[in-house]
């Protein structure tokens, strides 16, 4: 039996136009939507809204590496999202891998019925769910947190 941390985790899926938002039970049993997020205005204030009214207590980022782990322009921009996430929030923050976490997503929605039209408002929401569920099942299985830790003010890599 490994260990796991209790408490409310949010999953944020960062995109150009929108930032999708999840979060955990506090038994880190089930990742579900919250809310999809501007880009534009002010985005890293109303996740640190969300994160203070759910009370969570560590953010996972996605972190969109190229199917060879190599780092893309989107790498560079979620890793910068992330640390101004950790330098205005009072809890951590991590970068988890999210390969094909959109691409599941989107896939999730066609099953459900949904186009990729009709998807657009959630399916930022649903990748977020699936990478917050990944770190969640890797941290239950390896007893560890999924991802390093963002150092605030940290200069993406």
């Amino acid at each position: 039996m490994t260990s796991f941390r209790r408490g409310i985790r949010f999953g944020i899926d960062v995109g150009r136009a929108r930032v999708g938002v999840a979060r955990s039970d506090p038994d880190g049993v089930l990742a579900v939507p919250v809310e999809t997020v501007p880009r534009k205005g002010e985005p890293i204030r109303r996740i640190a809204a969300l994160a203070a009214e759910y009370e969570a207590f560590e953010i996972v980022v996605g972190l969109p590496l190229n199917l060879r782990g190599e780092d893309t322009p989107s790498t560079t921009d979620a890793r910068a999202f992330a640390a101004a996430l950790a330098a205005a929030l009072p809890m951590t923050v991590r970068l988890v891998d999210e390969r094909l976490s959109t691409v599941s997503a989107q896939s999730v929605l066609r099953e459900a019925g949904r186009s990729q039209r009709d998807s657009r408002s959630i399916v930022d929401q649903v990748a977020a769910v699936v990478l917050l569920q990944q770190a969640l099942d890797v941290e239950r299985q390896s007893g560890e947190p999924a991802g390093p830790a963002v150092t605030p003010g940290q200069e993406p890599a």
